[in-house]
């Protein structure tokens, strides 16, 4: 990146709402240096999507099924992921195929079934985790569990857990859709004996939302660290408009509506990062926005609750629900 384009880019980046915004994203992309992806570039690679029926995954799946990939599709609801892959089929040339795999990310028993039919596949070059919503009331799965972390961290670490081979074998991808929402959250202590995220009293959607972001983030860099033969990346896509933000934060869609970035811009990095020469990505475990990797701390308070014994705790919580929840 040029002096100039850096210059700009940490001052959009700095003030938050110009950098999070379509602005943010339409100077960035008009640089010099803003790689296009050469057709067909992902011929010959499948790639794994949860939630890709709708927002940043479909328009993920959209992107990725026309550069050439052959697609998996994890969705809970079967009807509506094989209407998505039918159109995904045809809406472009590509002989690729493009399946489906049905499985609620919350629902940890559903992950593992849908695991041993992903695991039979040749080849993971890249595996996106991109399900999860914001919910303003609290729900649990059927083991009691609240849904935002198992939805977005537990059944995650399953699914990554149980392809990493695969992925290895392939010489892939890792890719977790985070949020610029995880900047004013800190990383929750999960050895305590009642976790605060798990707390039944006093439930505030929009927290435990960045709660659960912090924690991707942060598994991100672990899993990094733990397999250096997989590439690692968390991202976040700026404020884009998607049916899950018009839901979930009404008033902050109509407010910021002439603002936000459309599916496609949002899910821009996503593509990149599956698509990109391994040579562009620099080390693993990055944390990325806009094709540039960013810090994963803004605030001394998030910055001074990531301790390496909050990290060991989460790892450990993780794996205890990964292998207890039924």
């Amino acid at each position: 990146m040029g002096r100039l384009q850096h210059l700009i880019d940490g001052v959009l980046d700095a003030t938050i709402a110009p950098g999070y915004s379509r602005l943010g994203y339409e100077i960035r992309s008009r640089s010099d240096e803003w790689e296009p992806l050469a057709p067909n570039c992902m011929e010959g690679r499948v790639v794994v999507i949860t939630g890709a029926t709708s927002g940043l995954g479909l328009a993920t799946a959209r992107r990725l099924r026309s550069l050439g990939a052959a697609l998996v599709l994890v969705g809970r609801d079967r009807d509506r992921t094989e209407k998505v892959a039918r159109e995904l089929v045809d809406g472009h040339r590509s002989n690729a195929r493009v399946d489906v795999v049905v499985a609620d990310m919350a629902e940890p028993s559903q992950v593992r079934d849908a695991c041993l039919e992903l695991a039979s596949l040749s080849r993971i070059d890249v595996l996106v985790h991109n399900a999860g919503s914001l919910s303003k009331q609290r729900i649990v799965n059927s083991a009691g569990l609240e849904s935002t972390l198992a939805a977005q961290v537990v059944g995650p670490f399953i699914m990554t857990d149980a392809l990493l081979d695969v992925v290895e074998r392939s010489h892939g991808r890792v890719i977790t859709v985070s949020s610029g929402g995880m900047y004013a959250a800190t990383l929750a202590d999960m050895s305590a004996s009642s976790p605060e995220p798990l707390a039944v009293n006093g439930y505030d959607g929009t927290k435990q939302y960045a709660t659960a972001k912090r924690m991707q983030v942060t598994l991100n860099e672990m899993w990094a660290q733990r397999r250096p033969d997989v590439h690692f990346a968390s991202m976040h896509p700026g404020w884009a408009d998607t049916p899950g933000v018009r839901t979930s934060l009404p008033g902050f869609a109509r407010w910021t509506g002439p603002f936000l970035r459309d599916a496609e811009q949002g899910a821009d990095t996503i593509v990149w990062l599956s698509a990109t020469d391994t040579s562009n990505l620099g080390t693993s475990g990055g944390f990325w926005s806009d094709r540039t990797r960013r810090p994963i701390h803004r605030l001394g308070s998030t910055r001074r609750s990531d301790r390496p014994d909050r990290r060991r705790a989460l790892w450990e919580w993780c794996a205890r629900e990964a292998t207890t929840a039924h």
